[in-house]
């Protein structure tokens, strides 16, 4: 037996098993991870196994099971045996040299201590459940200045352009807050009823039979001053208040606008310079261990 055969073996006890125990020394564990947040929380990872190597021990016997069926002719309590010395002969190289290659899953390592600890490959892949995920970016465009610039620009020249109305429409008649009110209909005049001619002539005959009295003479009243008319004053002239009204919304629109984009600004600012201490407002501190893990 050698070093790969038995990183080959582990791995594939690993893909079908959540551990492996290496008699005398420890034991595998593959522990599966959910879906997290990585760079700076713009990424999306899909769930994955993570392998790690822990002291503790296992009863189980999946390392020799394999073993035996891959040396059919080799009983049992050779290949057991095998097995505990070359894993007690590694545990001793492993104390020595503090390092050893495991082909196709990592690096097992020892400290000052003799505290076995594991490292695996980047693109170690024990879960076969995760075939084709990919990672999602959540990462949008970010605009320059001098986009952000030539929006503003265009929004100020929307704002501050005045609505044209139509010349050839008569205007509508506005009130003293400035609302425009609709005309109000024009009465038809009432049709003349023309009178016969027979009741015609016998009024006039009445008319005429009936003398007219004489009228007494007035006595004659001497002339009072004539008061000269008071000028009248001229009534103040109406606010255009519509037009004003307009601007003054659009200047507030504008300083809101203005305000966002600078928020805008700021906010990514403050995430490029001290991500950290922005993502204390976005996550939770459980999504926070999730992303600095």
């Amino acid at each position: 037996m050698d070093i790969d055969l038995l990183a080959k073996m582990i791995k594939e006890v690993v893909m079908d098993h959540d551990a492996v125990t290496l008699p005398g020394m420890g034991s595998f564990v593959a522990e599966l991870v959910p879906a997290s947040f990585t760079d700076r929380g713009y990424t999306i990872l899909p769930p994955y196994r993570r392998l790690f190597f822990s002291p503790k021990q296992g009863e189980d016997h999946l390392l020799l099971d394999l073993y035996v069926r891959s040396n059919p002719d080799l009983p049992e309590a050779d290949a057991a045996r095998i097995l505990e010395e070359f894993i007690a002969e590694m545990k001793e190289v492993l104390k020595v040299r503090k390092t050893l290659v495991l082909t196709g899953l990592g690096r097992l390592r020892a400290t000052r201590e003799n505290h076995f600890f594991f490292v695996a490959d980047e693109d170690l892949d024990i879960y076969p459940a995760g075939f084709g995920l990919q990672p999602i970016s959540l990462k949008t465009h970010e605009e320059t200045p001098e986009e952000v610039a030539a929006a503003v620009s265009n929004l100020a020249d929307m704002l501050e352009a005045e609505p044209e109305g139509d010349p050839s429409s008569p205007a509508a008649p506005q009130d003293d807050k400035g609302a425009a009110h609709p005309p109000e209909p024009v009465a038809e005049p009432e049709p003349v009823q023309e009178e016969a001619p027979d009741q015609v002539g016998h009024d006039e005959a009445v008319v005429e039979s009936v003398p007219e009295p004489v009228a007494e003479p007035e006595p004659v009243a001497e002339p009072e001053p004539v008061a000269e008319p008071e000028p009248e004053p001229a009534p103040a002239p109406k606010k255009k208040r519509s037009h004003k009204g307009w601007k003054v919304f659009g200047r507030i629109i504008l300083w809101l606008l203005i305000l966002a984009v600078l928020a805008a600004v700021a906010v990514a600012v403050v995430g490029r310079l001290a991500p950290e201490w922005l993502d204390t407002f976005l996550y939770s501190p459980e999504e926070l261990e999730i992303l600095h893990s």
